[in-house]
Formats: structure tokens, sequence, C-alpha cells
């Protein structure tokens, strides 16, 4: 195993730096790229606001897509999504109040 190196990534116009093994470099990248691509999708279609905002819904969002593509029964999928359209219609909510 190779000793890791700091990779630097930009998500949502925000720098982290990721300690990674060089063989899993691209992977981090290409992971970071879909990241920074699907909160930038929630992000401007104004529903959700604040950056820990959309990456919950990112987040609910990828872990919806893996059970589908883990052949997840369908009741499961539609448990994750009634999941995911609560947590969206209260975040919806608390940016309203917030502004």
């Amino acid at each position: 195993m190779s000793t890791p190196s700091t990779v630097r990534l930009r998500i949502l116009d925000n720098d982290y730096q990721v300690a990674c093994p060089p063989e899993e470099k691209e992977g981090l990248l290409n992971a970071a790229r879909y990241l920074d691509e699907k909160m930038r999708a929630i992000r401007s279609g104004g529903n959700v606001i604040g950056t820990e905002r959309i990456a919950v819904m990112v987040g609910l969002n990828v872990a919806h897509e893996l059970l589908q593509q883990s052949g997840r029964s369908v009741g499961d999928d539609r448990e994750l999504q009634r999941l995911s359209d609560k947590i969206a219609h209260a975040l919806g909510n608390q940016s309203q109040l917030e502004l």
C-alpha cells in the first residue's frame, strides 16, 4: 500500500483537503465532481438553502440511487422516497423561516 498524499477538492465553492492513496486519487476526484454537480443542481433549484441542508439532500438522493441499483425491494425505495420528501419539505419550511 502506498503512502497517502493530500488531495485538494473544491465542492460547492468550498475547499477541502483529504488524505488519499495515489491509486485512489482519480476515484476521489470523480466522486468530488459528482458531489459538486449534485449539490449545485439542488442549490440552483432554490428550494433548499444552506450547504449543510444541500449536503443532506444530496446524501439522501445518492442513498436512494444506491438502493435502487443494489436491488433492494420496492417497499424500501418507497420508504426512502417518503423520508426524502418529508425532509425536503421540513428543510423548505425552515429556510422560509430563516429569511
